[in-house]
């Protein structure tokens, strides 16, 4: 097509642009549409309470964890999963997103438990798009998170 000014161009390229953002094209999830959805509030509750050492605020936890992004329609609200693996980290640090901390604090070693993360407290209106994670914009998150160890 040949467009008869260059405003033409910058308008048809802008109206493109949006056109992707709006369906969701432009990232790499292999055509399928991911649809952004949020729980009402922060939730984390005990699937199986823990007997050891409590995950406070300056010690260490080591943690096995799943991740979701949070669908409204599912029964246990677990969408799509983006990751899974352990870790350990500094508890009460900014190492981690804050519902994912904030979820592990005050659990007991051997504990298990499902958290319901708002975008908020997630990635926010920015996303995550490093690695293989990748989480859309305003997206809210379901862990299950088992604590392993505290130091």
């Amino acid at each position: 097509m040949k467009l008869k000014s260059p405003l033409a161009g910058v308008l048809l390229a802008a109206s493109l642009a949006l056109s992707l953002t709006a369906c969701g094209g432009g990232d790499d999830d292999g055509g399928s549409n991911v649809v952004v959805a949020n729980p009402a509030a922060f939730t984390k509750t005990d699937t199986t309470v823990g007997t050891g050492v409590e995950a406070t605020t300056g010690k260490t936890a080591t943690v096995t964890y799943t991740g979701w992004l949070y669908s409204a329609t599912a029964a246990d609200h677990k969408g799509t999963q983006f990751d899974t693996g352990s870790l350990s980290y500094a508890v009460g640090s900014t190492q981690l997103i804050a519902g994912f901390d904030q979820g592990v604090q005050g659990m007991k070693v051997g504990g298990k438990r499902t958290v319901l993360v708002p975008s908020n407290l997630g990635y926010g209106s920015t996303g995550n798009s490093q690695g293989t994670v990748r989480i859309p914009p305003n997206a809210g998150l379901v862990f299950d998170i088992s604590l392993t160890a505290v130091k």
